[in-house]
């Protein structure tokens, strides 16, 4: 008999970080993946894509329809800052930052999160994206990230652990969706620890949440 096949794992991806002269050194090989800024009239259908399963087949998202490709390109405009990873042409996945609570003492703060296409599930695309969205929120002037996530999500747990995230309390039976209740852990990263403040007001980013409001 033949042993069973075993599934084929997506290539390891060389990365091109858009604005860099060189590659990423890193772990990743073969195809070359570029992370550059999102542009909502470019990018919008292609992430509204990626993040509909998310939405219909599972409960890592709670909301219950996928938004439109309009919607998506709304909410990248209003967001802190917004990234694609794309090779040849497709959006595997996309990261974004976006403000944490509206009202003024929260302006520093910001809620992430990493979309992946199911095809490219671990082959580090999600943490590519991560580390150059964390860079780029500590340069606009953040100061603290948060990330909600779904339980149970070992993956999307470990990833957060691996980038400094500590779990820091759950929120439990908070959402209801396929006929059951869900908890949600909350997970927070500092960006800045060895600083004290008072914070410098917020810059450059693409959005009108980063400013604060009157």
């Amino acid at each position: 008999m033949r042993p069973p096949r075993q599934a084929r794992r997506p290539a390891r991806l060389r990365i091109q970080i858009v604005g860099s002269a060189e590659p990423t050194p890193s772990v990743y090989r073969l195809a070359r993946m570029v992370i550059r800024d999102a542009q909502p009239e470019r990018d919008a259908a292609a992430c509204a894509a990626v993040y509909a399963p998310y939405v219909t087949d599972s409960v890592i998202s709670f909301e219950v329809l996928p938004p439109t490709a309009s919607e998506m390109a709304r909410r990248m405009e209003d967001s802190l800052a917004w990234l694609v990873a794309e090779r040849d042409g497709q959006i595997l996945g996309y990261a974004y930052g976006s403000s944490h609570r509206e009202r003024a003492a929260y302006r520093w703060s910001a809620d992430v999160a990493v979309y992946i296409s199911r095809p490219n599930h671990r082959a580090g695309v999600g943490r590519a994206l991560y580390d150059r969205l964390l860079a780029e929120l500590r340069v606009l002037g953040l100061w603290t990230l948060c990330a909600g996530i779904t339980q149970p999500n070992d993956a999307s747990n470990g990833l957060h652990r691996a980038l400094g995230f500590t779990s820091v309390g759950t929120y439990r039976r908070i959402g209801w969706k396929a006929g059951h209740w869900h908890d949600v852990q909350w997970w927070q990263l500092d960006l800045r620890p060895s600083e004290e403040g008072p914070p410098e007001e917020l810059t450059g980013a693409r959005g009108e949440a980063a400013a604060p409001p009157p």
